[in-house]
């Protein structure tokens, strides 16, 4: 399975620590009608909101003011929700962090060709990174001394730190990244746009489900690894973004077991997942490398006879959907639910 990020793998094997509080805020900034910067996405290419031309100053999630003369126009990402935010924002990144794995797990912004790789995302290389000049580095940090804090503070280059996830509700930390990130870049306008986009996308999925009235309302997220021959599941439970992104829309979530203070992570087994009695089940579509869960899952009597599988209700989301991702991402966790349920 690939692990969140650093930080993620920790909590898939154990609790991690819980992510710093706060949120980004910004000073009024003058605005343009100039053509903004284009991506690959072919929305983007019919984008007419404006960009900012006026200087930044704006609150990162750790509390560090982060001054720019202009809006960021170099920008190197280190993580895929924040890579992802910045496409969204009809800005192509110049040098980010694994984009093999952002291409394999990530569909919601296409990631043009040419961007530099300043390999993985829990170790950049430095050299790489400021090799690619960039006006701004996004990252995702906890603490003031986070590594990547601390080693890109010895460079003379403005660093946006942004919270990756917050179980206290995650939905509005997935939206208050993508405006800070918006802030920085001078993209508000088209921030604006894409949360309304969001919020009405919303209220669509959860006015389709209750029309739909499935037959429960339960559900259960989950992806997984194998790990020593063995299969590990990660259910996704209260106050991770999949599981409330559900919720939001009228269903529930049946996973009741420990989770980390973070994500919102669990980890059980095959007979754990049983524990969840009716509830329809959704996993991740996309094909790890190291092996197919589900394709190991089916080997077990357990799993085949668990009620949403023997009754056809374990149903696989569309490959490429990232679940800790930002607006449009969401929204792709939203039409699979609807899909999969009203289908």
């Amino acid at each position: 399975m690939k692990t969140r990020s650093i930080t993620a793998a920790l909590a898939a094997a154990a609790l991690v620590p819980t992510l710093l509080a706060g949120c980004g805020t910004s000073d009024p900034q003058a605005t343009t009608d100039s053509t903004p910067p284009a991506n690959a996405s072919g929305e983007c290419a019919d984008d007419t909101t404006t960009t900012s031309t006026g200087p930044v100053e704006i609150t990162d999630v750790l509390g560090r003011t982060v001054s720019l003369d202009a809006p960021a126009e170099r920008v190197a990402v280190l993580e895929w929700q924040q890579i992802e935010d910045v496409l969204t924002l009809c800005l192509t990144p110049v040098a980010v962090a694994d984009p093999e794995g952002y291409r394999t797990w990530v569909t919601a912004e296409e990631l043009p060709d040419g961007v530099a790789d300043v390999g993985g995302r829990g170790e950049p290389n430095l050299d790489a990174l400021f090799a690619a000049n960039p006006d701004l580095v996004i990252v995702e940090a906890t603490t003031a001394d986070d590594p990547i804090i601390t080693q890109l503070a010895e460079y003379d280059v403005p660093v946006l730190a942004t919270r990756g996830a917050d179980t206290a509700d995650p939905i509005q930390n997935m939206l208050d990244t993508f405006t800070l990130i918006a802030e920085a870049v001078g993209r508000t306008d088209r921030a604006e746009v894409v949360v309304e986009q969001f919020q009405a996308g919303l209220e669509q999925a959860k006015q389709d489900v209750a029309a739909d009235a499935p037959s429960t309302t339960e559900f259960i997220y989950f992806d997984g690894w194998i790990q020593g021959g063995n299969v590990a599941l990660r259910p996704f439970g209260q106050g991770s973004l999949v599981g409330e992104l559900g919720e939001a829309i009228g269903l529930t979530n049946a996973w009741t077991g420990e989770v980390d203070p973070s994500y919102g992570l669990g980890q059980t087994d095959i007979e754990g997942i049983s524990t969840v009695g009716d509830a329809t089940f959704f996993h991740t579509g996309t094909t790890d490398p190291a092996g197919s869960v589900i394709t190991e899952l089916q080997k077990n009597e357990v799993w085949a006879s668990l009620p949403a599988v023997a009754q056809g209700r374990a149903h696989a989301f569309p490959p490429g959907i990232w679940t800790f991702g930002g607006p449009r991402s969401s929204q792709q966790v939203l039409d699979a639910y609807v899909d999969l349920l009203t289908s």
